[in-house]
């Protein structure tokens, strides 16, 4: 198994090379995040209490098969010191020679594979957390004082990751929660001296009505540069669909331009074709200048008295540019002399620029994209205060009626010196939720889904929590895909707790195939998205969108899962499996299932289960649109996260406090298939935000085509399908807390 994965590995990291060319970066992810986590772990879960022998088999295999790994990086981490000179302009921190590349690449791969094997090693020995922290401590240390090289090649290819992800905005970053969130936390000033160079970028253009169905501003008949230089940007800006070229158009900072051509466009046939479709799209384009979004219109229709029309095409460009000292803080775009559409016909395209000086800070600059009155309305802080209250109504009158009702049941079930014509009344009538508990903790059906859904459901939540704090405190809307890099990221450093949670659910259940399990979790929600990603993808190639995500991407976020998130999963699991997977049933689980009795219509589990996820959804609905808003409307930034994040306490309270009396009523019932239930209960949620998807593409949109919409609902699938991992995983994980509070305090047989 480790000789199929070395191989694998080998396979991708020169497969990779070969498709995008770039050794260096792949030289430097390969000898940091090989096979070595799943070697230290395989050998200390299968060698058992007796590995010592078999430790330093491993270790030694370890050695040598990175000391030869190493040869093959030789040129590597020269090349590495030579692309950091080439992109941090001429700031050369260090250039690795023939030697200290080998030296480097060793000292990097045998100390991973050295603190993993023999830290796992002394936790199979003594399960003492201290024993082991002090351990890796004194490995770290040691290795830090006595190697420099060490430091110094971990610090290089930390920096060559932190670049290949777009995330680093000086020459000597600072190992912080800043750079390791990336550009998603950090961001970029620029700073110009008069006479310097400003970039025009230009991006996309597409429909107004259709956010996603985008393309190349170039694959309008616009003057194309024969130099125009691609930017580069960070991980969620390529999965953003972002294609910034420079326009090569002549700024200057702080000198105005009266009237300048960019070039004469002759019209053909074609031309005057596209650009007709294009208006009468309402083709609209994107432009940057120091970060700035700019927006416009192709052209527009002009009506003639005789009922005709007329389509015309804008030809100058006006640049009103505001600075503050020596940097930019404004850009207003507005577009003059529309000239008719006539085959043969020169249209001479111009620009004219403008700076005028202001007061406006260089923090505050951002404000003017920000809709005030649209998100900071009474309807939004009514429908966040009207969430509290239920959230305090709703948990007031779930604690009470269950404190009561409980209560009541305790003692029912308590009484033992009731003369005997009591006790058999009692019998004949006794029903309710104790009487099945020696099955309400068996094990239920596909334990390994639902091990491996409730764990990548913590995942999320956790993840969804960090993002919107993390974009709460930074203004993370300045920066493109900064979001979809910060979740990226979370989600990758996170796995760790989808494992454990996943581990320990299954062993505590007495699951057998524990790796099934593990593979799941670590697998299940980035294939689905995976899957989904794919057939967008697909069409966004048939048409020629720039939204297609190009291959190299996919191949660094496949990366990303295979060697941080899968194997940190895989660490989880196996933690998970021996800190919380011992069974602490407070009711012991008799051989033979108890018969599930008739009941009522409004008792099976199919109605609770769409029921309980109306309550949730009622919490975040008037978010929902809110949210929807921003994302399917050009130009609009959500910016109000506090609201966000009140929203989703509020969501996480009212799925545990639903999920909760669903189950009691469940288990008053008589019903021991509380796990799915409770699961189902609270995934809801996400069919009835389907549901108001629906309704919004119909009723607040006019999106057209079988490109748009197949992204609409596709986005949407994507984004309700975690939503139901995690809330379902919420809901469970309240169901299982309050079942095992409530048999605790009874006697069982």
């Amino acid at each position: 198994m480790l000789l199929v994965y070395d191989l694998g590995v080998l396979v991708l990291f020169v497969a990779m090379g070969v498709l995008i060319k770039d050794w260096a970066r792949v030289g430097g992810l390969g000898s940091w995040a090989g096979p070595f986590w799943v070697k230290g772990l395989w050998a200390w879960e299968f060698l058992g209490r007796n590995g010592l022998v078999w430790e330093m088999v491993w270790a030694s295999v370890g050695y040598w098969g990175n000391l030869l790994g190493s040869f093959g990086l030789l040129r590597i981490w020269a090349e590495i010191g030579i692309n950091l000179e080439m992109d941090f302009g001429g700031d050369i921190l260090y250039t690795a020679g023939d030697s200290e590349a080998f030296i480097y690449s060793y000292f990097c791969s045998v100390a991973y594979m050295y603190i993993l094997v023999d830290v796992f090693s002394i936790w199979n020995s003594t399960n003492h957390l201290d024993d082991i922290l002090d351990r890796w401590r004194t490995i770290i240390g040691n290795g830090l004082q006595s190697s420099p090289l060490l430091y110094m090649s971990t610090y290089m290819l930390y920096i060559t990751i932190m670049q290949r992800l777009g995330c680093l905005v000086s020459s000597r970053p600072a190992f912080t929660l800043d750079t390791l969130l990336c550009s998603a936390l950090v961001s970029v000033s620029y700073v110009y001296q008069e006479d310097d160079s400003v970039t025009l970028w230009v991006n996309k253009a597409g429909a107004y009505v259709n956010p996603q169905e985008t393309y190349s501003y170039y694959s309008l008949p616009y003057c194309r540069p024969a130099d125009g230089d691609h930017k580069r940007g960070g991980l969620g800006e390529a999965l953003g669909g972002n294609d910034l070229i420079d326009s090569r158009i002549d700024i200057k900072f702080r000198r105005d331009v009266e009237k300048r051509s960019i070039c004469e466009l002759k019209l053909d046939a074609s031309k005057v074709a596209q650009f007709k479709y294009a208006i009468d799209n309402l083709y609209w384009f994107e432009f940057f200048i120091d970060d700035l979004p700019i927006w416009g219109f192709v052209g527009e229709v002009n009506p003639y008295r005789n009922g005709d029309t007329k389509h015309a095409v804008y030809t100058h460009s006006m640049l009103h540019i505001q600075y503050n000292g020596d940097q930019v803080i404004s850009v207003n775009f507005t577009q003059e002399s529309p000239k008719p559409l006539e085959e043969g016909r020169i249209l001479d395209m111009t620009y004219s620029v403008k700076w005028v000086p202001t007061n406006v800070s260089y923090a505050e600059r951002f404000n003017v994209y920000l809709n005030y009155n649209f998100f900071e309305n009474e309807i939004h802080w009514f429908s966040v205060v009207n969430s509290i209250m239920m959230v305090i109504f709703l948990t007031g009158l779930v604690s009470m009626i269950l404190m009561r009702t409980l209560r009541n049941d305790y003692a029912k079930y308590a009484r033992e010196n009731d003369d005997v014509e009591t006790l058999e009344r009692d019998l004949i009538e006794e029903s309710g939720w104790k009487l099945v508990h020696g099955d309400v903790f068996r094990p239920p059906q596909n334990l390994a889904l639902l091990s491996a859904i409730v764990g990548t459901g913590a995942q999320l939540a956790t993840v969804v929590l960090l993002v919107i704090i993390s974009a709460y405190f930074r203004m993370m809307y300045i920066e493109r895909g900064a979001i979809i890099t910060t979740f990226i990221v979370c989600y990758a450093l996170t796995s760790f707790i989808s494992g454990y949670v996943s581990g320990g659910l299954y062993s505590r259940n007495a699951g057998e195939n524990w790796i099934e399990s593990m593979v799941l979790t670590a697998s299940l929600f980035p294939f689905l998205c995976f899957g989904i990603g794919f057939i967008l993808n697909t069409i966004a190639i048939y048409y020629g969108s720039i939204a297609a995500i190009p291959l190299g991407t996919i191949i660094v976020v496949f990366v990303i899962w295979a060697f941080i998130s899968l194997p940190l999963a895989l660490l989880g699991t196996v933690v998970g499996r021996n800190w919380s997977g011992t069974p602490n049933n407070p009711c012991r689980v008799k051989n033979i299932p108890r018969p599930i009795p008739e009941k009522k219509w409004y008792l099976r589990p199919s109605v609770i289960s769409l029921v309980g996820g109306l309550l949730p959804f009622a919490s975040i609905f008037i978010e929902m649109y809110f949210i929807f808003s921003s994302f399917w409307t050009y130009g609009m930034y959500y910016y109000v996260y506090g609201f966000m994040l009140l929203v989703f306490i509020v969501l996480i309270i009212v799925t545990i406090c639903v999920t909760t009396v669903g189950t009691y009523f469940l288990l008053n019932a008589e019903n021991y298939h509380w796990q799915w239930t409770s699961f189902f209960s609270a995934a809801s949620t996400a069919l009835y935000v389907y549901i108001y998807a629906i309704y919004y593409y119909h009723a607040k949109t006019r999106m057209f085509g079988l490109f748009q919409t197949i992204f609409y609902f596709g986005y949407t699938l994507m984004f309700c399908l975690g939503l139901c991992i995690l809330c379902g995983a919420v809901g469970y994980l309240g169901s299982n807390l309050f079942v095992r509070r409530i048999f605790r305090n009874i006697k069982c047989d």
